[in-house]
């Protein structure tokens, strides 16, 4: 009962401001805390001139501390307010020489402006800020685009006017229901959809925006139609006695949806289909290919596909751009391979459990060549990094026990690691703890789990967009003198190895004339064409490459004497042939000499924990993560990654079998989540980090009521359901509610 106290309208007043109104939308959210005798409204503490958040969210009411609170109501007690006339006056105006107090709802009545960013400020009804408007538009009047009632464009405070658009009016009020409403995320301009624009303007005109995600994201199943697939036969003589909506997987009465449209459907039967790997067409979409001139064509490819295949009669298509689902054999194969799982007391082993008829694997047509060598390159890429995570481990072994404590800030990522890896405190060989702040307000944000992987990965993005690298896609160390002067690049280089030992993420945008460098020394290294990032630098290159003529040659190598002189490129041009050691000349200067400094710095960084030398003895091995993006999560790598462990309760492991399932739901496209968020949910990270995990990943089955993604032990303890959908719409709605009140 006394939890809601503050619900009633006889509720103790507001030690600030003394009202007992409870109105969240204007004065914020009113909490009775019975314990220490309390009551406050959350915007009057919020403003309240004298006090700052000193603790944690969850210490105090929002991070203010009881005894701070405490002394901020006897400071106000001595002050009147110049509104009311009433003591307990905790807000003043900001204004230089201005010494106006007032409460809070005092200040709303008489129009004053509380800008809810950055310090907290507040401005008085006579210094507050004002919109700018010109003599004509105050003549006229519009629409409020929120509400379409009239509104005067007059300089008032309940009028506000778009910073990003002419004819863009709104009334005070209604912007502050939306803000309240759409939260940080969605709130913007309603003309034009500006969002940083929009929000800086309207943050400093007053209006409260707070940090949370929009009331219609919160909504329980808001989105649940829209994973709904279309399950009907549109066949003009459907043969299923069952009727049209009937759809039993892996039989003849499977319904097979239009590869083009998705909106239409047929028994596989009912269009003479042998296999869910054949492509349908609706009758609409076939229609149009007629019209267009491209079904006649993709018949005739079919044709040439089924004569590659041995000797089965079906007609096999190449994949649509839309990329239609797998048969359901061959979605759920890799559950065939040996997925690890672990049981518990007298259950059966889990490997002897009985599949369904859905998991049973298929056979597939003999790929081509080219697929069979990208599989090749696949598998060596992944043994690479197999050996890479045991080289790494070894090295890991250097870390000690003993903690240091970074203090990043999210909006200056480079600059706060920089100041953090050149403390007096730091060293490689220490645990790193990752403490996370934001200048936005006054509010910290902390997340110690999974907190060191979000920071590796903040950091090593700025790395590869960073003026230290230069290149498109791939990127060689480019020349940055001022870079040079403050020893950048060997602390890129220090950041790099150690985000690697302590379960950073892969790099993969390294070329492979930079890792060549540094693996087997400048001076072995034949840089290409493709390495040269400056346009101008390039073109020049190929211009000397491509003269057809011992004139053209000379004539080009006129044109461009400043740069060949400055480059100590100049040689003598007496034959055609010249041109080749000319290019080898300017290519080995811009690429590899050019930054010589650089790369020494950089190679130095790089040696910290002893990781350049392991990159020297196994290049290879490392190549795959400095110069190969990881490789796309799918079903069959978090069923490998997570350990499951069955405990005795779970009757034939369904839990298992739930989890399995809804693995290959989330990789085919039908949920709301991907994998990498449930990568992220149980471990902290959105992808597998070179060195892999400590301790390695589980899956735990509980008699819970929602899945938990315990960070600190890289496991996922998932909830014991009756059937696949209550599993699946826990696992929804537990992992999206999760990620988006982590985000920003």
């Amino acid at each position: 009962m006394n939890e809601n106290r503050h619900f009633d309208v006889q509720s103790p007043p507001c030690l600030l401001c003394g009202r007992t109104d409870d109105c969240p939308e204007k004065y914020g959210e009113k909490r009775t805390y019975v314990e220490y005798n309390l009551t406050v409204h959350y915007y009057c503490l919020l403003m309240s001139s004298g006090i700052w958040q000193r603790g944690e969210e969850d210490e105090g009411v929002y991070g203010f501390l009881i005894t701070d609170i405490r002394k901020e109501v006897n400071r106000a007690a001595k002050l009147k307010c110049n509104i009311c006339k009433k003591k307990g006056a905790s807000i003043g105006c900001v204004a230089p020489k201005c010494k106006r107090s007032y409460h809070f709802p005092c200040g709303v009545q008489k129009e004053c402006i509380f800008q809810f960013m950055e310090d907290f400020r507040s401005y008085c009804w006579e210094h507050k800020p004002v919109q700018k408007f010109s003599v004509k538009e105050s003549r006229e009047s519009s629409q409020c685009t929120i509400c379409l009632d009239l509104v005067e464009q007059l300089p008032l405070y309940s009028v506000l006017k778009s910073p990003c658009c002419k004819n863009a009016w709104f009334h005070r009020e209604c912007l502050q229901y939306q803000a309240l409403s759409a939260g940080v995320f969605f709130f913007r301009c309603t003309v034009c959809n500006n969002k940083n624009k929009f929000q800086k303007e309207m943050l400093r005109m007053g209006i409260h925006i707070p940090e949370k995600d929009a009331s219609w994201e919160l909504e329980e199943n808001a989105y649940q139609d829209l994973l709904q697939c279309y399950q009907h036969c549109d066949i003009r003589r459907c043969l299923c006695k069952k009727g049209r909506d009937y759809n039993e997987p892996d039989s003849k009465w499977e319904i097979k949806r239009c590869q083009c449209c998705g909106s239409r459907g047929t028994h596989l039967a009912c269009s003479s289909m042998k296999s869910w790997e054949q492509n349908w067409e609706c009758m609409e979409c076939r229609s149009i290919f007629a019209k267009s001139g491209n079904y006649s064509k993709q018949q005739k490819r079919s044709l040439a596909a089924s004569e590659k295949t041995d000797g089965t009669t079906c007609l096999l298509e190449e994949p649509s751009p839309k990329c239609p689902r797998q048969s359901s054999g061959s979605q759920h194969s890799f559950l065939l391979q040996s997925p690890k799982i672990m049981c518990q007391s007298n259950l059966t082993p889990c490997s002897r459990l009985e599949l369904p008829s859905s998991n049973r694997m298929t056979m597939s047509l003999s790929p081509l060549m080219s697929n069979r060598n990208w599989s090749l390159r696949k598998k060596h890429l992944r043994q690479q990094r197999r050996e890479v995570s045991n080289i790494l481990k070894e090295l890991k072994l250097q870390i000690n026990t003993k903690t240091t404590r970074l203090n990043i800030n999210t909006e200056n990522i480079w600059n706060s690691a920089l100041k953090g890896f050149r403390q007096r405190n730091f060293s490689p060989t220490n645990a790193i703890e990752i403490k996370f702040t934001s200048c936005k307000n006054r509010l910290k944000t902390d997340t110690s789990d999974g907190s060191k992987h979000r920071f590796f990965q903040l950091l090593m993005l700025h790395l590869q967009n960073s003026s230290l690298f230069e290149g498109s896609s791939v990127k060689n160390l480019s020349l940055d003198s001022q870079a040079l002067k403050e020893n950048l690049y060997f602390e890129a280089g220090k950041m790099i190895a150690v985000s690697l030992i302590h379960g950073g993420p892969s790099l993969g945008f390294f070329s492979k004339t930079l890792f060549n460098c540094l693996v087997y020394g400048p001076e072995n290294v034949k840089p290409a064409l493709e390495d040269v990032a400056d346009v101008g630098v390039a073109q020049t290159i190929k211009m000397i490459k491509y003269s057809n003529s011992l004139s053209s040659l000379q004539s080009t190598v006129h044109d461009c004497y400043e740069f060949l002189a400055a480059a100590e490129c100049l040689r003598p041009v007496t034959a055609l042939c010249d041109k080749n050691m000319l290019v080898n000349d300017i290519l080995i200067h811009h690429v590899i000499k050019r930054i010589i400094l650089p790369l020494e710095s950089f190679s130095q960084g790089l040696k910290t924990l002893g990781v350049l030398e392991k990159m020297q003895m196994h290049p290879d091995a490392f190549s795959s993560i400095f110069c190969h993006k990881p490789e796309r999560l799918s079903a069959e790598t978090l069923c490998d990654l997570f350990t499951i462990h069955c405990s005795s309760d779970v009757n034939k492991a369904e839990g298992a079998d739930f989890w399995m399932h809804y693995l290959q739901d989330v990789e085919s496209g039908e949920s709301v989540v991907t994998l990498e968020d449930i990568l992220l949910f149980g471990t902290g990270s959105f992808s597998i980090p070179p060195i892999g995990f400590d301790p390695e990943p589980t899956v735990k089955f509980l008699h819970i009521r929602y899945p938990v993604g315990n960070r600190l032990l890289n496991c996922l303890e998932l909830p014991i359901t009756k059937t696949y959908e209550q599993f699946k719409n826990k696992m929804e709605f537990t992992i999206r509610n999760t990620l988006r009140g982590e985000r920003e």
